[in-house]
């Protein structure tokens, strides 16, 4: 669809408005060349013919250079160029008028050049006056509205550029009741200067003087609102969150500062405190991978569960089916993703993923392009006392889905796995390296399919802990927290990786649209890249301070011991499993053993008889002789 088609009034004033102006900036440029006499009336009759044609032509110039799409209440620099691009072009075509059309093999030119060069300057200025007299209209207004409407008078933290981004939102109208009184950056070159009028005040370690000498003043400072650059670690943000709770500012952060997104507020979160950016995520790759397809997603009530859906939904599939077993989860999915008000279909589905036949049955009735399996049980203690629990739903569930995936006729099934499937010291890495090595071994069967044969892909996907997530830390240490301590870590060197919800999911959206492409067949486990581990006690620490404590002192840290199943340190890669670069940022492939299907298959007899009598000795056997390197990195 063209751009055209998507016109509408405003682009026809406009459009308009430019024809009026350019009408203007030739009479009165011909008009002033000859002073208004007879040198003037003498070319109005030829200029009259002319200017029709010229108008139409300006009309189309105007177009190519997007003036007539700008909206004007957000004219600015960019946009001051293109009216001089096009008063450049219209006074090119002037010239060409004057030396080949009008009066060719005459001496004396039809317009001249004095009269080339004065339309240049009114061209320029008739087209920019409206346009900038209303963005000053809108832009004084805005300030007014938001110094006079209730706003709340605020600081704003972080660098310059930082910061100018929020003012322009303030300015636009984008962003409501904020008024800011000024800036303080981490940055020594901004000290001294203003950023759209409002002044650097000092540095971040400055804010309690700045605060008092403005309550001092009966201008009492309420709020701060933190810019990324307020988050870097030579800024201290810890530090900054503690202040402002002992000096009562409601504290705010600026999450987003992506090139055409309208600025927006959000509380301050622990995923600002990991103080690690997150990788670059190719969207239009995503969307491509999903768009118009079916999709279903098994375990979508859950955390990762459940932003898988919402991510397929966003890059547009088609259809969605949730698989779920617990039903307020279910529930609660279906109706946040209704809530989009998306183009997709969604269904939602109770369904236990160790029930084979319920699982076929429902995928063979969808008939999915793309199957996310991340139903699973993944509480390390937990699995520990329950084993065949985890050997029933980690392997035999992923063993379900896999299967009835590959009878539906789907294109590719992504497993969610961890990190600590790699050298498995716990049952649930152990029962999820096991499932990796079953979609390992059908997806070798399915590349051994003869030519011209429809194949499908089985990938695995490892990362390491997700904040905020179902069952993770952080909710516990604010749970801990609230109750006035103490909070509880295992041991003062645990070491973790850690991603944000939003991340993880996205990265493993990309993954998939590595492992579809006909020429990467030979992958099929990945893992994200997770930045650097964090020690759980200074995330501790972390959280503490963000709720405005000092840790040891407010709230104690107490150390309780290592569980069974833990390791001090999570590994991203065995030591006998090469990385693979692939080339896509955050991701890396693994290359770990692929044992024959032939022997998955009597392992997987062996563990259902030894399930059925719950012998927990046979099943820890047999998945020892499965996954020899079970126990090698316990430390």
């Amino acid at each position: 669809m063209t751009r055209l088609s998507h016109l509408t009034l405003r682009n026809y004033l406009i459009a308009a408005h430019d024809v009026l102006a350019t009408a203007a900036a030739l009479f009165v440029a011909v008009y002033l060349r000859f002073d208004g006499g007879q040198g003037f009336y003498d070319r109005l009759p030829l200029l009259l013919r002319i200017l029709p044609y010229f108008l139409l032509f300006a009309v189309v110039v105007c177009y190519v250079f997007n003036l007539t799409t700008t909206k004007w209440r957000f004219i600015s620099l960019p946009d001051a160029l293109n009216i001089v691009r096009v008063a450049t072009v219209l006074t090119l075509a002037l010239v060409v008028l004057d030396y080949v059309i009008v009066v060719p093999g005459v001496s004396t030119f039809f317009l001249g050049r004095v009269s080339v060069v004065l339309y240049w300057f009114l061209e320029v200025s008739f087209l920019s006056a409206l346009r900038f007299l209303y963005r000053y209209f809108r832009y004084t207004r805005a300030r007014r509205h938001a110094r006079t409407d209730g706003a709340s008078p605020m600081l704003l933290l972080g660098r310059a550029a930082d910061a100018e981004v929020l003012l322009r939102g303030i300015e636009s109208g984008a962003v409501k009741q904020l008024w800011p009184v000024g800036i303080l950056s981490p940055s020594r070159a901004d000290l001294g200067q203003s950023i759209r009028t409002i002044p650097v005040l000092g540095g971040v370690d400055d804010l309690e003087e700045v605060v008092r000498d403005f309550a001092r003043r009966d201008k009492a400072i309420t709020r701060i609102v933190m810019t990324p650059s307020a988050f870097e670690p030579e800024a201290h943000p810890e530090s900054i969150l503690m202040r402002a709770k002992r000096l009562r500012l409601m504290v705010s952060r600026l999450p987003s500062l992506a090139s055409g997104e309208t600025p927006r507020l959000a509380a301050v979160a622990v995923e600002d405190l990991l103080l690690r950016p997150s990788q670059s995520i190719d969207y239009g790759r995503l969307e491509a991978l999903v768009k118009d397809k079916a999709v279903i997603v098994t375990g979508g009530g859950g955390s990762i569960g459940s932003e898988i859906c919402e991510r397929v939904v966003t890059f547009g599939a088609a259809r969605l089916l949730v698989i779920e077993n617990s039903e307020p989860a279910l529930y609660a999915v279906t109706e946040a993703l209704a809530a989009m008000d998306a183009a997709a279909t969604i269904d939602g589905r109770i369904a236990d993923i160790r029930d084979r036949e319920r699982i076929h049955r429902l995928m063979r009735d969808f008939k999915p392009d793309l199957v996310f399996h991340a139903a699973a049980l993944k509480h390390v203690p937990i699995l520990e006392r329950d084993w065949s629990e985890g050997v029933k739903t980690n392997i035999f569930g992923s063993i379900n889905v896999a299967d009835a995936a590959l009878a539906a006729g789907a294109d590719a099934m992504v497993m969610i796995s961890t990190d600590k499937a790699i050298e498995p010291v716990s049952m649930l890495g152990l029962t999820k390296r096991f499932a990796e090595m079953y979609c390992q071994a059908l997806d070798h069967e399915q590349g051994m399919l003869a030519a011209g044969r429809k194949r499908m892909r089985l990938i695995s996907v490892r990362f390491g802990n997700v904040l905020a997530s179902n069952g993770s830390v952080v909710p516990k240490f604010k749970a801990q927290i609230e109750a006035g301590g103490p909070v509880t870590v295992t041991h003062p060197d645990m070491v973790r990786y850690f991603m944000t919800i939003r991340e993880a999911c996205d990265l493993v959206l990309t993954a998939a649209t590595h492992a579809v492409t006909p020429a990467r067949s030979d992958v099929s486990v990945y893992v994200l890249n997770m930045g650097q581990p964090v020690k759980i006690v200074e995330l501790a620490e972390r959280i503490i301070r963000l709720s405005g404590l000092e840790p040891g002192i407010d709230i104690e840290i107490t150390f309780t011991g290592m569980r069974p199943g833990e390791r001090l340190n999570e590994i991203l890669f065995a030591s006998e499993e090469p990385a693979v670069e692939i080339g896509v940022s955050g991701i890396m492939a693994a290359k770990p053993n692929e044992p024959p299907m032939q022997a998955i298959r009597k392992w997987l007899a062996a563990l259902e008889q030894a399930v059925d009598r719950d012998d927990f000795a046979t099943i820890k056997t047999i998945l020892k002789d499965a996954v020899p390197e079970f126990g090698s990195s316990a430390a």
